[in-house]
């Protein structure tokens, strides 16, 4: 008679009563609790209902879901007074156009933020709203004014419930290689950039990235790209524990990685719950994705690196004081995100993270995570530094000084 304890039912109960306290215990150590956020409606949607009743002329306009080529050519074939009429008066529309030119979308950004930096201000004196309500109206005025300082390029923004956007750093129409970071939970339009622990926030990460690429290889055109663009967990709950986020983020991601313009070579460097986001996009990335790097992951929704289904080149690193590493790394009835990427048996190529101190200073300057991270933006593979100290994480990559397979196989 097989005992009450050994009984899979037990095991699996105990697994999740597991999961549940790590995750409880994480909530008051670096997990940011759950909290309601109250914003504005959907003015993306209202914005695509305009647009599909839309013309040019005797032509109607395109599907704004349609394949990035399609639009590509749509773009192409008008004037450039007919796109930035259409800019003008589709600004939410066109600034999320994948396929659309990248400057004309940094052009109707800046209206679409433009008219939503007004619509909060007019929200701050709104007797109607509650007093934080009108405080969060306040927050966000002030989060557009600053996205619409000189020289910002943002290559997307929708106000929609808590808000999503995406910034360009470096020129993306003539990078030979371009970088995206792929933030995790939390990540709304208020938390896009942060003035204190500015390298927390996807703005102080990607402007850190562009700048360690510039100084390892000067003379590789280089663009990166802070991808906030997703809909993430807002802090411990089901949502950061299970993958249907991180499968709406996937398809967006996929989606930008095949609109990007010109013949570039692609690196993702994937954080906490965007790793997750990265592994699930994995199958789906073009052949111009050669990098999928993540850091402080809780998983990647893969048991190994092979079942992630990429040629892309796979690594991963963690802090030794990266509170992420106390997760379960399992995956039951839907729970949890699968093995942990720096595990030997996963198969990534292991990075130092020396000097990142903990789960949000990978992208701190003067760490060896972040000189990692430029060196692979760049495709110097031979300069990144192995969490073992040896050259194993570089065995098999042409160009990096090493020859043959190695153990590491498609990643």
């Amino acid at each position: 008679m097989t005992s009450f304890d050994s009984s899979p039912s037990l095991t699996a109960w105990r697994t999740l009563l597991a999961l549940a306290v790590v995750l409880v215990m994480l909530a008051t150590t670096g997990w940011t609790a759950v909290r309601h956020q109250h914003s504005p409606g959907e003015p993306l949607r209202v914005a695509f209902t305009a647009w599909e009743r839309g013309r040019i002329g005797v032509r109607h306009l395109p599907d704004p879901k349609g394949p990035p080529k399609l639009l590509a050519s749509f773009f192409a074939s008008l004037t450039a007074g007919q796109r930035i009429g259409l800019a003008t008066a589709y600004p939410l529309v066109v600034g999320n156009l994948n396929g659309a030119p990248v400057t004309l979308r940094y052009r109707a950004n800046r209206l679409a933020l433009t008219q939503a930096r007004d619509v909060e201000h007019r929200r701050m004196t709104d007797t109607r709203l509650s007093g934080d309500g009108r405080e969060q109206a306040g927050r966000r005025m002030h989060r557009y004014a600053s996205m619409l300082s000189d020289g910002r390029q943002i290559l997307a923004f929708d106000p929609s419930g808590k808000g999503r956007a995406a910034e360009v750093f470096g020129d993306l129409d003539h990078a030979q290689r371009v970088s995206v970071v792929v933030p995790g939970v939390d990540t709304n339009v208020l938390t896009f950039e942060r003035t204190e622990r500015r390298y927390t926030a996807p703005v102080g990460m990607a402007a850190s990235l562009y700048d360690a690429e510039r100084a390892t290889d000067p003379d590789t055109r280089t663009a990166v790209i802070a991808w906030a663009d997703y809909t993430s967990p807002a802090g411990l709950g089901v949502d950061a524990a299970i993958g249907k986020l991180a499968e709406d983020g996937a398809v967006r991601l996929s989606a930008l990685t095949a609109a990007l313009p010109g013949t570039s070579r692609v690196s993702l460097f994937c954080h906490s719950y965007g790793s997750v986001v990265c592994g699930v996009a994995a199958a789906a990335l073009p052949a111009r994705v050669t990098d999928v790097a993540v850091a402080g992951s809780p998983g990647m929704r893969v048991g190994n690196a092979d079942q992630l289904s990429t040629d892309a080149h796979v690594w991963a690193m963690r802090d030794r004081d990266d509170w992420i590493q106390d997760v379960p790394y399992l995956a039951v009835g839907g729970l949890g995100h699968g093995a942990d990427p720096v595990s030997r048996g996963f198969g990534s190529r292991v990075l130092s993270a020396a000097g990142a101190l903990g789960h949000s200073g990978y992208f701190q300057p003067g760490t060896e995570s972040l000189d990692n991270f430029a060196d692979i933006g760049v495709g110097s593979y031979d300069a990144v530094s192995c969490a073992d100290g040896d050259a194993a994480c570089r065995s098999g990559i042409a160009g990096s000084g090493e020859t043959g397979a190695g153990e590491f196989g498609r990643a």
